[in-house]
């Protein structure tokens, strides 16, 4: 396998608003997305995130360090033009919602599972005016149809941008309602992620450490945190 890796070529990364929002600059120039588009957000605080990553750089650019520059150019280039079939992928998480399938046994585990999910289900049935079925066992079983049509209307309000990062925080937890309390502010991303891991955490307990999970969960958790601070930025 060839260690070739594009070389900086830059000394300085700078945010420069310009129309339409704001972009960074390497030494004046400004940057491009992979398909030629230029990489222009909706915010300052994005551009700063972003020009952050290509300052962070050493004489070789890597491109797994740069996740807010890998979101944008994806909203730029793929989501912005694919919007409604991207809004629909994510919102179908809603069908299938990680936090409505609980275990019948052990009790224990269903005691943590009612505990960290059912307040979640209760607020986002208040805040967006859903109807939620909870059921046991891993069977797909329908939800409401009021309760889609609405996921799908709060889906697409999002911005390209945003639906870039929630389709990562959705994809991540598996749980569009973990997804829309980041969003949303309902508690702090690292402790949404710790709720959506309660299965997992449970059978680590029983069953000892894995060496291949650990290191998928980890990165898994930090896709979501980088996520959760793309949308940040966007506010």
């Amino acid at each position: 396998m060839s260690d070739w890796a594009p070389k900086r070529f830059w000394k300085a990364a700078e945010v420069v608003e310009v129309d339409g929002g704001f972009t960074v600059h390497l030494d004046g120039r400004t940057i491009k997305t992979p398909a030629k588009e230029p990489l222009v957000v909706p915010t300052c605080a994005l551009a700063g995130l972003i020009a952050a990553e290509w300052e962070a750089q050493g004489d070789k650019i890597a491109p797994e360090t740069m996740p807010a520059t890998r979101a944008a150019n994806a909203a730029i280039d793929k989501v912005r033009g694919q919007f409604d079939e991207v809004a629909g992928l994510v919102a179908a998480y809603g069908e299938t919602d990680l936090l409505c399938y609980r275990v019948q046994a052990p009790e224990a585990l269903r005691a943590r599972q009612d505990a960290a999910w059912d307040p979640l289900l209760h607020w986002s049935a208040a805040q967006f005016g859903l109807r939620w079925v909870v059921l046991e066992g891993v069977m797909p079983q329908p939800q409401p149809p009021e309760t889609i049509a609405a996921l799908n209307a709060r889906v697409a309000r999002f911005s390209p941008f945003e639906l870039t990062a929630f389709h990562d925080l959705v994809a991540m937890s598996g749980s569009l309602v973990i997804g829309l309390a980041v969003t949303e502010g309902f508690d702090a991303p690292e402790t949404l992620w710790q709720l959506s891991r309660i299965d997992e955490d449970w059978q680590r307990e029983q069953w000892g450490e894995d060496d291949e999970a650990i290191a998928l969960a980890a990165l898994r958790r930090q896709s979501f945190l980088n996520a959760a601070a793309f949308f940040a930025a966007l506010r």
